[in-house]
């Protein structure tokens, strides 16, 4: 995908003193653990997926929940699906708003607890409740995973970053515990495009990013998306909504300032920071239908 920031427009980078103090918790309990569940956010399943998972996961379960499977198009998921099961991965797909797929997630978890309690069997040791981990990205939807999993609001859960704050404990039943963690980020984002990603789709702090910045990249993005059926990007996407058809800049390149100075005009009385929200509200709420930002 080409150049979709300006070069103009600064870096995408947040590592607030929250998620630091949260990854060094992190290190001191993983000897705890017996299960990892990693959450990535289904938009974008390679972006949301942290360098140094296989280090924390490294001896224990690992199941992977690829979280707000509505928000993109059927053939995006299948195509995911198939990528990640030829690495020799299973995804567990969820919704957590609505509860889509958290029984079968449960259920993935309770027989890996039984096949961990099998082998405490076998060395004479008795069986306990398993020790999962719930781990990922900021505002991935983890705290929403938990509380359908417990069927209560145990956890604050919001759609935006860095309401967990500390680790905590919750019991599901009497065959797992499970530890919410806050989400962690690399220290540096050194791909910016998959910084990109992650503003998009609010995975990331609002501080980490402008706004005109990240709009305008992104009607660009849905520009080159558009000869990727499984996307799910329409062409005319953004007219339909807002009225106003995308002029070209450049060839093929989208004059998205210009699209976004005339949809400021026409909706927001001319304010750009506040078209620039509202184009990426509308995204995040599903306002624009399903889309994929992420294809393997």
């Amino acid at each position: 995908m080409s150049e979709l920031l300006s070069a103009a427009a600064p870096a995408i980078q947040w590592y607030p003193g929250h998620i630091a103090k949260a990854e060094r918790a992190l290190t001191d309990n993983l000897a705890k653990v017996d299960l990892v569940i990693e959450v990535r956010d289904a938009r974008i399943p390679t972006a949301t997926g942290h360098p140094r998972l296989q280090r924390w996961i490294q001896g224990k379960q690992h199941l992977l929940v690829l979280n707000r499977r509505d928000m993109i198009p059927t053939a995006a998921r299948e195509a995911w699906d198939a990528w990640f099961r030829a690495q020799g991965q299973t995804p567990w797909w969820s919704d957590a708003k609505a509860g889509t797929g958290v029984k079968q997630l449960q259920q993935a978890a309770i027989r890996a607890g039984d096949a961990l309690n099998e082998r405490r069997r076998s060395r004479g040791m008795k069986p306990r409740p398993v020790r999962a981990l719930m781990l990922g990205f900021p505002n991935v939807g983890k705290s929403a995973l938990i509380n359908r999993l417990v069927r209560q609001k145990v956890v604050d859960s919001a759609r935006r970053a860095g309401v967990t704050r500390s680790l905590r404990w919750v019991r599901l039943g009497q065959d797992l515990d499970l530890l919410d963690a806050p989400g962690v980020l690399p220290p540096r984002l050194d791909d910016q495009l998959a910084a990109l990603r992650l503003a998009l789709c609010d995975d990331i702090g609002q501080a980490a990013y402008d706004g005109e910045a990240v709009a305008m990249a992104f009607v660009r993005m849905l520009a080159e998306l558009e000869a990727v059926p499984a996307a799910g990007v329409s062409a005319g996407l953004l007219e339909r909504r807002y009225g106003l058809p995308v002029p070209p800049l450049q060839g093929a390149i989208p004059d998205a300032h210009g699209w976004l100075e005339a949809a400021a005009g026409r909706h927001t009385s001319g304010d750009l920071a506040r078209m620039a929200q509202r184009l990426l509200d509308d995204y995040r709420r599903g306002m624009l239908g399903p889309l994929a930002l992420e294809l393997p």
